[in-house]
Order: structure tokens, then sequence, then C-alpha cells
């Protein structure tokens, strides 16, 4: 992209985080959430909907570097909160899990190349940390004012977090006290890069929130669900914090997008790249073999009751399939084919 006056671009970059909530994510798909819906309306969007998708490689960077995932834990968490994201994280990258994996939901995004055919890197591990308690931007933020806190922790006095464009993650995590623009009503978390003209750096990040209080009907599915439809009955997490267990599939989601198109140039379909239809919006709503529709296809049942798909290192999560487009479909380490 040649450079454009920092005015400009400012104007632009406002038009676009406030008119587009493209690059999103809800787990509940009735819920029209993003260009997929639209680009394949008359797709059931299960495992085989190849037909109708046609996901290219725009020439744009992709993460061949070991990845790291800074985060800001923006408001008040609880230390438990903080273990399983962390788990979650960490497990991405580990050989130790039992299967179904963690590690081996992420094979498939290692299957995406950049157009020297260096594949997505293997390695994911946790970087820097940053505490923002006191809500340093308030509990109300838009699109523009998260790049702001992002901003605030890569320039800050006391132990910034490092820049590392090519193979660094931002992760802003919310607590569930706090309001992000189009939160519930359209996303429950998405990607995009910093601008310079705001950071000073263009660096991948996306924000996550918690939706406990909120909305955990929408954002939290399945295991809570929407207060409209009688007599559909909410799954047991797997680690008895609805919340935070409804996040780590947004977050894996984020992740596995971020990875892969992170300038939201390389890997998407549709024809726009503004509203870009990535790999796991692909797969929305799909956690098993058969899901599709408001089915979430074919899960586990731990000896507690709670419902999983696949394990980290000690914990097991619930995260949504990612579309493999050497096989044309998504797919998932539960699948039962494999």
């Amino acid at each position: 992209m040649p450079p454009v006056p920092v005015v400009l671009a400012l104007t632009v970059a406002t038009i676009l985080l406030t008119i587009s909530p493209s690059i999103a994510w809800r787990p509940w798909p009735h819920l029209k959430t993003n260009g997929s819906d639209y680009l394949y309306e008359n797709s059931k969007k299960f495992e085989g909907s190849s037909e109708l998708v046609h996901l290219k490689y725009h020439m744009g960077p992709v993460l061949t570097a070991n990845i790291t995932v800074h985060t800001i834990w923006y408001g008040r968490w609880q230390k438990s909160q903080k273990k399983i994201i962390r788990e979650f994280i960490n497990s991405i990258s580990t050989v130790n899990s039992k299967r179904p994996s963690v590690s081996g939901w992420w094979k498939t995004v290692q299957l995406y190349t950049d157009q020297t055919g260096a594949n997505i890197s293997r390695t994911v591990r946790l970087g820097e940390e940053k505490n923002d308690r006191f809500y340093s931007h308030g509990k109300k933020l838009t699109r523009l004012s998260i790049q702001s806190v992002i901003k605030s922790h890569v320039t800050a006095k006391s132990k910034p977090l490092p820049i590392n464009p090519k193979s660094g993650l931002y992760l802003l995590l919310t607590s569930d006290d706090v309001y992000v623009q189009d939160f519930c009503g359209q996303v429950c978390g998405f990607h995009y890069f910093t601008f310079p003209s705001i950071v000073g750096y263009t660096l991948p990040y996306a924000w996550i929130g918690n939706s406990a209080k909120l909305c955990p009907g929408v954002c939290a599915y399945p295991f809570a669900v929407p207060n409209y439809i009688p007599g559909l009955k909410p799954l047991k997490s797997p680690n008895g914090d609805v919340g935070v267990d409804g996040m780590i599939s947004v977050i894996a989601h984020e992740i596995a997008e971020l990875a892969t198109n992170p300038l939201v140039n390389a890997w998407y379909a549709g024809p726009d790249p503004v509203a870009p239809v990535e790999i796991a919006d692909l797969c929305e709503g799909i956690y098993g073999t058969g899901g599709g529709g408001s089915y979430t296809g074919q899960l586990m049942d731990g000896h507690d009751g709670a419902t999983y798909n696949m394990n980290g290192i000690r914990r097991r999560f619930l995260v949504q399939w990612v579309w493999n487009h050497i096989l044309s479909y998504c797919t998932g380490p539960n699948a039962l084919d494999q």
C-alpha cells in the first residue's frame, strides 16, 4: 500500500473501524455476524461446503516466524481466569496433550503458507503481559480507543510490551464489566492491525470480551443460551467459568485468523478486503463432525458432565474448527473420520 498522509490514514481508519464489523466473530450461528453470512447464504457451512467456498491467497504476509502472544488484561481479572486462558495459549504448541488436542487443531492452521511456501509457525508462545486494573481508558471502548489502549502499553514507561510486528500478536482481553463498541449486538471479538498514526506501529492485534455479565447467551454459547430460544439448555463448561470458557473459542478463532491474515491481505475468501471471510469465519458454529446450522457437531462429555472437543496441557476446551484449504472443508482434531 502506498504511503498515505496521516490525517487521511486516520480518517480512513475511523471509517473502516466504525462501519465495518466484518472482522468479527460470534458463536451463535443464527445471528448474522460477518461477510460469510452474506456470501454463503445458501450454504449450510458444514464440513463439506467446498463447492461454495473460494478461499484465496492475496500475497500478503503470514506469521511464519515463532509467534509470541502479548496480552493486555483490561479491567479486573481473577487469577483462575488468567490461568485458563494462559494454558490454552500454551497448549497450542505442546506435543504431550492427550488426543484430540489443541495442538492437533493448530496443525490445520499450519497448512497455510506465504508466497515463498513457508508454513505458519508451529510455535505459539506466551509473551509479556500488562495489567490494566484501573480501566485506563474507561469501561466503554470504541474500536479506535482499543488501539489507544494498546499504544498505552507498548509505550509505557515501566516495562512496555515489546514491539514485534513480524511475529508478535497483541491480545486485548476485557473483563466482564467492560463494554466495547458492537459487543454482544454484532461481535464477541475481532482482529485487525494498529495504525502508525495512532499507535506508532503496524501491529496485528485482537480484542475479545468476557460476556459473562453482558450477553453470555450470545458470546458464551453453548455454555449459555439465548433467552429467546425456549427449551434450549446450556452445556456444562469444562473449566467452570462460563464467560472465560466462552472466550477460549473466540481467542482461538482470532489467533488463527491473525496468523493467516495479519494485515488483512493474505488468506481470505470474498471480493472485498474490507470485509474478508477468513479461515475461522467459514466454520462458525462447527465444533465437531456433522456440525452446521444450529448443531455444534459431535462433542465429548467428561465424567463430570462437562462438554469439550479437545485437550490442552491439563485442561479441556471447546474450540471451533477452522477451514482446511487443501481438503476444502472444516476440520478439527476430534473429527470422527480421522
